[in-house]
């Protein structure tokens, strides 16, 4: 199945679902990432340095390194404004998922779910102009379209450091993703790749969650009980 994961951000993957990612890709899934910002807007650059563009320039660098050691089918970075997609007409940020969307025209579509984990406006943006898109292509029939996923926490999800995370209920999860001593050491890599995120990347304690179950909630689906994959039940 072709799976195509659409997140504001470098690093939203790492951070996230990267060792699931990496699952489905062994399954033999084709599995595209649609990141709609390079990230240049971080309040990192004044660190280092950098303007937004420059900064942009080095985390679309690292997201490269984060494409090789997934493996991803296809990685599409755009440089819409960071920090600023609640100043876009949401119209027109729905015209530029949904033209993606057609192109590769994949069976699942991934994003946040409603709370965008860490409440940031861009994720909840990402998350409502996403849902928008994957309603309309519904009620125009598009066969190929079967399911919205949404990533998220479950509510054991360890929460460490000063992020304030949002997490689904057990009733909202409907994909419960257990992931391999190698599927997580991957997830590892991937977010080593954000060499200039080392800091944040500490501070939150990701790295040592990386081995854990990996959940989804399912847009417009009711399930007697969690599936092991979010391509379960789709034809």
């Amino acid at each position: 199945m072709r799976i195509l994961y659409i997140f504001p951000h470098p690093d939203d993957e790492s951070f996230g679902p990267a060792p699931a990612m990496k699952k489905q890709l062994n399954q033999g899934h084709h599995v595209h990432l649609l990141t709609l910002t390079r990230g240049g807007a971080t309040k990192i650059r004044h660190e280092l340095g950098l303007s937004i563009e420059e900064m942009g320039e080095v985390r679309f660098d690292e997201m490269k390194c984060v494409e090789k050691q997934l493996g991803l089918t296809s990685m599409i970075v755009l440089d819409l404004p960071d920090s600023g997609l609640k100043n876009i007409n949401p119209i027109e940020l729905e015209a530029i998922i949904k033209v993606h969307i057609l192109m590769l025209k994949p069976q699942i579509i991934v994003t946040y779910a409603v709370h965008g984990i860490s409440g940031f406006h861009d994720h909840l943006v990402t998350h409502a102009v996403v849902k928008r898109v994957y309603c309309e292509l519904k009620d125009q029939n598009t066969s190929w379209l079967k399911r919205l996923a949404l990533f998220t926490l479950s509510p054991d999800y360890p929460k460490a450091g000063p992020f304030n995370l949002q997490s689904s209920t057990w009733d909202e999860i409907q994909c419960i993703i257990t992931v391999t001593n190698d599927e997580s050491l991957i997830g590892k890599k991937a977010l080593e790749c954000y060499k200039t995120y080392h800091n944040v990347i500490e501070k939150t304690g990701v790295m040592h969650t990386t081995h854990l179950d990996v959940h989804f909630e399912f847009f417009g689906e009711q399930l007697e009980n969690p599936v092991k994959n979010i391509t379960d039940g789709i034809d």
